[in-house]
């Protein structure tokens, strides 16, 4: 989305604010002794209302979503403007590509990603007569922009009852067994750099501490980190097949089948259905949560066939719906700056891809907004473990244990 469709998108958004300053300043000319009585009663533009309307939709553009929540404080013309769908289905469809994260809570309604990027046919002139009759657009962009955006949406959840503080502080006390969770997704087989080897190899970011004393057969005990110098948790890796029979797929190119799990036909819907294999099945039982390592490069992955694993995996687990699910979308190693620079400046002329999968195409690929579970997407870089301890963090708040500084 760059280049003229982008330019486009903001001619649309820019005429709307034209069409609602000409009409909300019908008479912003010099005022005259005679007129004093009319001119009191017409809302008289200030220095920044004055502004061409490209110079302020500009403005906006470069404000963080808090600052334009603020601008909208000031005037009841800023009021409007700020709170125009279509400035927020730009803002929504502009900026939630780059987004890091996003979680279950904070996933944008999936309408909004197939649905046309502009409807004219929502304007600010809707805006103000849906205000004046005290009414709402059909979907709140703006609301739907301040919960998924990184920069915003804690302040934008709402807080916890306090009845539900005050059990999270009880339980904090309680001492807990160390949290379990299995690892298992192409991501962890498929790119150049291994999660996780970087993972067993950064002292410095989640030093080892230990295998864990409770084996599982066939299995194993996996191996524990510590997370700040606080908090251990102990790692299950679940590989699809022996080490051999991973690297000559990878070396010729080719996908091999896949042992943790048996295909078993597919539903009304034509989607395949796997069980786990047994030994699979009881890591399911004992694990506390689930870390899904999806290869997030362009071009890669099969999404049926994943969700379908994800499924899986979940449905084997006691409590299952309780059971937290972080998604790495993983890439090998990160972009300099440089080429990131330059990939930007060839993408504004030339529409060109993106050099890693979009966490809400990642979630939407894996059909996380239909598990009942909590989730979440973190972009990771496999060379650098960039965004790792802000999953594990989160998967940690999920196992009810308190991390102390966040």
């Amino acid at each position: 989305m760059a280049g003229p469709t982008q330019q486009l998108h903001e001619s649309v958004v820019i005429r709307s604010f034209r069409r609602f300053r000409d009409r909300y300043f019908t008479n912003s000319g010099p005022v005259v002794k005679d007129d004093l009585t009319d001119a009191a009663a017409e809302p008289q533009p200030e220095f920044l209302d004055s502004l061409p309307v490209d110079i302020q939709f500009l403005i906006m553009t470069f404000l963080y979503p808090a600052d334009i929540c603020s601008l909208g404080a000031t005037s009841r013309y800023w009021r409007a403007v700020v709170r125009d769908p279509l400035l927020w289905r730009y803002f929504l469809l502009r900026d939630m590509l780059n987004w890091p994260s996003i979680d279950h809570v904070s996933m944008p309604q999936l309408e909004l990603l197939d649905a046309p990027l502009i409807d004219e046919d929502e304007s600010l002139d809707d805006r103000e007569e849906w205000d004046d009759k005290g009414m709402e657009s059909k979907v709140d962009y703006m609301s739907e922009y301040l919960k998924g955006c990184p920069s915003s949406r804690q302040q934008w959840l709402p807080s916890q009852p306090a009845y539900k503080v005050v059990t999270s502080f009880l339980q904090s006390l309680v001492p807990s067994s160390e949290p379990r969770y299995a690892m298992f997704g192409p991501g962890m087989e498929q790119l150049d750099v291994s999660l996780v080897t970087r993972l067993m190899d950064a002292p410095d970011m989640l030093p080892m501490v230990g295998t864990s004393h409770r084996q599982i057969n066939g299995i194993g005990s996996g191996i524990s980190y510590m997370l700040r110098n606080q908090h251990k948790f102990n790692i299950l890796t679940l590989y699809s097949n022996m080490m051999a029979e991973r690297e000559k797929a990878k070396v010729q190119e080719h996908s091999i089948c896949n042992k943790l799990f048996t295909f078993e036909g597919t539903d009304d819907s034509g989607s395949p259905i796997y069980s786990p294999a047994p030994q699979v099945q009881q890591v399911c039982q004992v694990v506390d949560g689930f870390i899904y390592v999806a290869n997030a490069e362009p071009g890669r992955g099969n999404g049926e066939s994943e969700a379908a694993h994800i499924r899986a995996v979940l449905s084997s687990a006691e409590d299952s719906a309780t059971k937290p699910l972080l998604v790495l979308s993983c890439v090998s190693r990160e972009e300099s700056e440089e080429v990131r620079i330059t990939r930007l400046q060839i993408a504004s002329s030339r529409n060109m891809g993106r050099c890693r999968t979009p966490c809400v195409d990642m979630a939407k690929r894996l059909g996380l907004p239909q598990l009942a579970n909590p989730w979440m997407v973190q972009d990771t870089a496999a060379e650098s473990l960039s965004g790792l301890i802000d999953g594990v963090s989160w998967l940690l708040r999920c196992s009810r244990v308190k991390l102390y500084g966040s």
